[in-house]
């Protein structure tokens, strides 16, 4: 390996330097190598088979393209030339992150600065943003190093599920408050439901500029303006428009539809403000619902701090119900279309090829509608967390179906599958409000970290799949009672009734 550099001798060579990125970009990360006493790409990795320049990678979007640096197990990094967004090529790296193994680290940099971006699963993104002068800095050298050396130093130490709860545990006293000075429970939770779908939407960029975060915070200090400034935002989301000199998009969704603002006091808009500060974008959709719905029903408030159902335990049912039989039926499709892709690659006329590849289009366009339309019902389905399970499953599944495609040079396929092919059954309206709501969330989040963009008028679309409803017994005729019809569903999946250890014997 060659001598080091100095942290010194590295500012001042990169400083004010304006080169392309193209021209500068592999001679600032050997530098950086050398300044940090660990191996380059050609040091390391004689072959490239692990570490390596310009690694070629399918874009999920489809197409081919190149990491500039890449590095199995570690990190994938991306250079911008000067001026240039980083938040640009964080996005280019997303499209690459599954192509490149989902590496636990995904780096963006120009010549000045290098912006560190954690990928581990189950975790609360974290962003470490180091600038050129800093770089003589220890902690910043140690931080660095690290990337190198041991990714698992940078590993987030507050996870989704402990955001999540934290997020539940301080909805849990706004609600409280609310409850205490006799406001209605439904209009209550609904309300509770719009501010927390605002947190969300702040923090994916829905909603513009933190203009959510600035309000509670104004308010916080001017009690009295809650209201009116909450109000204005809340049918800005409804009707789309603009408030407080943002444009807003327009939500619609049926979440937006009723409007009616409930004064809060000085110490609940603390406590909401507190709650702004946590990451939203990465709540645990599989959990959240539970807990808000603890939060918000005061029969269940006294189970805040017990025992969920948490993801692992959901996937035991999610996998074998709805999954095993879906990727059985991809195994089959995949093995036409292996043969498929065999018979382009060997033809001997342009007609031939040409009428291979429509053939696998079509054969991959076919399964692809054939996602589209299962429908998944839960005749119980509670705030939704078995739901939005099998929907982030359908959803990688088909995405597994458009790389397919992209890697045999195919237009990519951009997803179809949505939130209405959920199907629920619910008696509680806490629940069934908070069931739509969590759907959507963990869409849109599941869009937004697969860098497909979203629609934009309206966000949402309503979610009339959501009934609420008894699902063993219809009484809307209380003199003649009769069992309920359910909705058509290619799978039926949910939470068992808990009956307690002496029913169960019992039965």
């Amino acid at each position: 390996m060659s001598t080091t550099t100095s942290p010194a001798s590295f500012i001042a060579k990169w400083r004010d330097n304006q080169l392309k990125e193209s021209s500068a970009s592999q001679e600032h990360f050997i530098d950086l190598c050398r300044m940090l006493g660990v191996p380059t790409p050609v040091e390391a990795d004689r072959d490239g088979s692990f570490y390596t320049f310009e690694k070629g990678a399918e874009k999920t979007s489809g197409g081919g393209g190149f990491a500039d640096v890449w590095y199995r197990d570690r990190f994938a990094w991306e250079y911008k030339g000067p001026g240039a967004r980083l938040d640009d090529a964080y996005q280019q790296l997303l499209l690459y992150r599954e192509a490149l193994e989902s590496p636990p680290l995904l780096i963006v940099s120009d010549l000045q600065r290098i912006q560190i971006h954690t990928n581990f699963t189950g975790t609360v993104k974290q962003i470490h943003t180091i600038e050129l002068d800093e770089l003589d800095n220890p902690d910043t050298l140690r931080t660095l190093r690290a990337v190198f050396t041991d990714p698992e130093k940078l590993r987030p130490k507050r996870t989704a599920a402990q955001v999540t709860e934290e997020a539940a545990e301080r909805f849990a006293k706004i609600t409280l408050g609310l409850r205490s000075r006799g406001n209605d429970p439904d209009q209550t939770a609904h309300f509770m439901v719009q501010l927390l779908f605002c947190l969300f939407a702040e923090d994916v960029g829905l909603l513009p500029n933190r203009i959510f975060s600035r309000l509670i915070k104004f308010t916080a200090a001017n009690p009295e303006s809650f209201t009116t400034q909450i109000g204005e935002l809340l049918a800005a989301m409804r009707d789309g428009g603009v408030s407080n000199l943002e444009t807003i998009s327009r939500f619609n969704g049926g979440l937006f539809n009723q409007i009616n603002v409930l004064d809060l006091t000085e110490t609940e808009l603390r406590e909401l403000e507190r709650a702004s500060r946590l990451d939203w974008s990465y709540i645990e959709p599989a959990i959240i619902g539970t807990l808000f719905e603890r939060s918000l029903d005061p029969a269940r408030r006294s189970q805040l701090g017990a025992h969920y159902t948490g993801r692992g335990d959901i996937e035991r049912v999610v996998e074998p119900v709805v999954m095993q039989p879906l990727r059985r039926r991809w195994n089959e499709v995949r093995e036409q279309a292996d043969k498929l892709k065999a018979d382009w690659d060997s033809a001997t006329t342009p007609r031939t090829r040409e009428n291979r590849k429509n053939q696998l289009a079509s054969l991959l366009f076919k399964f692809q509608d054939e996602l589209r339309q299962v429908r998944i019902l839960d005749p119980a389905c509670g705030s939704g967390n078995f739901l939005y399970v099998a929907l982030e499953n359908l959803l990688d599944l088909e995405k597994q179906v458009a790389q397919y495609a992209a890697i045999n040079g195919l237009p990519f396929l951009m997803p179809q599958v949505r939130p209405t092919q959920l199907y629920g059954l619910e008696i509680n309206h806490y629940a069934r409000e908070l069931t739509q709501t969590v759907i959507w969330i963990g869409y849109l989040q599941w869009m937004r970290l697969n860098a497909h963009a979203v629609q934009d008028d309206p966000v949402l679309d309503p979610m009339e799949t959501i009934k609420l409803q008894d699902s063993i017994l219809d009484l809307s005729d209380p003199d003649n009672p009769r069992e309920p019809e359910w909705p058509e569903a290619d799978f039926i999946i949910g939470n068992p009734p808990f009956l307690g250890a002496k029913r169960l014997r019992s039965e």
